[in-house]
């Protein structure tokens, strides 16, 4: 076994490029890569990484201007063995640091003293870490940021072990009999000292540092470093509806009459697999007998206000115009009957991507929903849909590492489209990993529990990644409206009907729902789903701007609230509250209590339904109606909010209202450009500046001359 510690290998250190010489050991190699980040290297680290895949440039102005930051430990205590197994990297844990990330953790938050194994799933599996959306990066409340560079199934352990010392005698201890089967075999006394990675089969590793010198810094440079963050187009913020699987061109055209009737807010409607000849697998060829005139059909949706957006998979059918050219590109296993592309083979992404650009996107698609890159439930012996870890690919990748950045490779294919054309999107997907920071896909489940659909939005802000807590049925109006309230507010507004003939509202009970029997309230409960609707629409510039300061600084929109409050122990462990923005807390409620307990961080707040004001550091409980909003507004807030729209076009225009809280008012700005393309990566944009100083507002633009998106009409002060 070859191991060393860099105490011992650290005989020249220099900012960018040092580099230290051993006998008889890997030669490590310090690297600064941009504005407080850094990589070790050693041995012979793997080809297929997921930053060999990341093509955006890191944004090293703006990393430039963040605070400089101290690692709490030095860079020669972090520990790297070599041996037959893999590799093992062991990094400093003090006794009071808490540690959050490693992808999009289902069923857990706060991974300090959890063992945990993230790996690409379609289920999460307790605790462990298997997740649709993997990675190896995590943070700690000490200001820094973490990420092995691996595909490979990769466990931490998060300070859990104690190791044997040869310098020491092992002091005794004991923790005396045991109660129960459950305090037996609970590691009662944490370990300290170490986070532990275990990465088995790799022969050399990367691990890239990211300075604080407070978490939310860390996360800013992580999100820089991986290009900036997504900023989706304008109407992707609005409300997208999926229809059933089964509808035809018909059916579809009346659930959009029946949105635009009803004067409900929709931007995107979605259509399921019955639009292609063939799925599972695919063919990405329109069925005629279901959609006879499919670009008639775009361009009619489009002018009422719709932009569509058609489910797939990557699973290439025979039938398919893509599955020759791609043969020869594939992996060694089909699934579904259908080929796997070699994502990781530039070729292989450009004639998949070469496809979809000429029939669909280029026609006036506006969107797809990438699902199944995920795998098989590994927790399921009889769950065996997806390709074998065994699978072998033309460019050299193995089954094991291509679960892992499938998902990822996916969304860069469909991505690099829509960059071509200057055209911005929202996708939806089902699984990604690390350094994906810069790419507008909103992550979905299967999986419907709403407990942890809350707790996955704090939990997507750790790790460069956007979710979508979707509306599916119901079990009860309680259930419905919770869940509303909840996709309200988070990045995408989503209403999945793929198995519901009538939009969910109208009836909770799926067998009527698809008979047509609606609910005697119908028309009351759709007018309350209306008014939640209504105001994700008057939040979108707030929104707009949160996303923005996602690309430009590295802010995640969406985020835990030990982000921004890192020393206040009351909230290490509050994974069901979360920041909107700068100046928004939201707290959902389940369906399981008509109220609940909260937590407020230091400073005061706002309830945004009764405007009662809190004093920060306390728990309070809280009741909120089925048409108010679990939200809480912090002092000091402008928060602008619009009329709203019931669908956002090139030409929208949002009148605001201004509402005040507080006396000492901060500024807070609008972000402007068209909403619709990537022209603002070459500065094409402007912000709007909104003061009120002395009883009078104040607006301000960067840019005179383009035409505001923004009509500043009312200031509203909240005592």
């Amino acid at each position: 076994m070859m191991r060393y510690s860099f105490a011992k290998a650290l005989c020249f250190f220099m900012l960018f490029g040092a580099k230290c010489v051993v006998a008889s050991a890997p030669q490590p190699n310090i690297t600064t890569v941009g504005p407080g980040v850094k990589i070790i290297s050693t041995g012979q680290p793997d080809k297929f990484t997921p930053y060999s895949f990341c093509n955006e440039k890191p944004r090293a102005a703006a990393m430039g201007e963040l605070t400089n930051g101290k690692l709490p430990f030095e860079l020669s205590e972090i520990e790297i063995s070599v041996n037959a197994r893999g590799t093992v990297v062991k990094i400093p844990l003090s006794d009071d640091e808490q540690l959050y990330g490693f992808g999009l953790q289902i069923g857990s938050f706060n991974q300090r003293g959890l063992r945990k194994k993230p790996i690409v799933n379609d289920n999460p599996l307790n605790d462990l870490g298997y997740t649709h959306a993997p990675s190896t990066f995590y943070v700690s409340t000490k200001g820094y940021g973490i990420l092995i560079n691996t595909s490979r199934y990769t466990t931490f352990y998060c300070g859990t072990t104690n190791e044997l010392k040869d310098d020491s005698n092992q002091p005794a201890k004991s923790f005396g009999a045991a109660n129960s089967v459950e305090d037996l075999y609970q590691n009662r006394k944490q370990a300290a000292g170490k986070v532990v990675a275990d990465i088995p089969g790799a022969k050399g590793i990367e691990i890239f540092i990211f300075e604080g010198p407070d978490l939310l810094t860390a996360l800013k440079r992580y999100n820089l470093f991986s290009g900036g963050g997504a900023l989706p187009p304008m109407w992707a913020l609005g409300v997208k509806y999926r229809v059933k699987a089964d509808f035809n061109q018909s059916q579809v055209g009346v659930v959009a009459d029946y949105f635009r009737k009803n004067h409900i807010p929709c931007d995107v409607i979605g259509l399921e697999p019955k639009w292609q000849t063939t799925a599972y697998s695919c063919s990405y060829v329109w069925n005629e007998k279901f959609f006879p005139s499919p670009n008639k059909f775009t361009d009619t949706m489009y002018r009422k206000g719709f932009k569509l957006n058609l489910w797939e998979h990557a699973f290439v059918n025979s039938a398919s115009p893509l599955y020759n050219q791609l043969k020869g590109r594939a992996g060694n296993y089909l699934v579904w009957n259908g080929l796997v592309p070699d994502f990781a083979d530039p070729l292989a992404r450009n004639l998949f991507a070469d496809y979809h650009k000429k029939t669909f996107v280029e026609k006036g698609i506006y969107g797809f929903k990438m699902d199944e890159c995920d795998n098989s439930n590994l927790s399921y012996g009889s769950a065996t849909w997806s390709f074998p870890e065994h699978s072998e690919f033309p460019s050299g990748i193995d089954g094991e590492q291509m679960h892992q950045v499938f998902g990822l490779l996916y969304q860069k294919s469909i991505y690099g489209i829509f960059k071509d054309l200057n055209k911005r999107t929202l996708l939806d997907v089902r699984s990604s990993n690390a350094f994906a920071s810069s790419y507008p896909a909103a992550i979905y489940t299967d999986i419907y529990g709403h407990k942890d659909y809350i707790e996955m939005i704090g939990n997507s802000g750790f790790s460069g990644l956007i979710w979508s807590p979707e509306v599916r049925e119901s079990n009860s109006i309680s259930d419905l409206m919770r869940r509303s309230q909840t996709a309200v507010l988070s990045a995408q507004t989503l209403y999945n009907s793929w198995y519901l003939q009538n939009p969910p509202w109208l009836q909770i009970d799926k067998e009527k729902n698809n008979r047509g029997e609606l609910m005697n309230n119908a028309k009351e409960v759709e007018n309350d789903v209306r008014k939640l609707l209504n105001f994700r629409m008057s939040l979108i510039p707030y929104l707009y701007n949160a996303f923005s300061e996602y690309y430009l600084q590295g802010t995640p929109p969406f985020r835990a609230l030990v982000v921004d409050y890192p020393d206040d122990k009351a909230v290490y462990n509050i994974a069901d509250e979360y920041m909107i923005g700068q100046d928004l807390l939201a707290a959902p409620l389940t369906e399981k209590a008509e109220e609940r307990s909260i937590y407020l961080p230091k400073g005061n707040w706002y309830n945004f339904n009764s405007n009662k004001k809190y004093e920060g550091g306390k728990s309070y409980i809280i009741k909120v109606g089925y048409t108010e909003l679990p939200l809480f507004v912090k002092e000091g807030a402008i928060l602008p909010l619009a009329k709203p729209l019931e669908y956002i076009t090139p030409q929208s225009q949002f009148e605001i209202t201004c509402n005040l809280y507080g006396t000492q008012l901060r500024k807070t700005t609008l972000f402007e450009d068209d909403g619709t393309t990537f022209n603002y990566q070459d500065g094409n944009y402007g912000i709007l500046s909104l003061e009120y100083v002395k009883g009078k507002g104040i607006v301000k633009r960067t840019d005179q001359k383009r035409k505001s998106l923004y009509n500043i009409k009312n200031w509203n002060q909240i005592q």
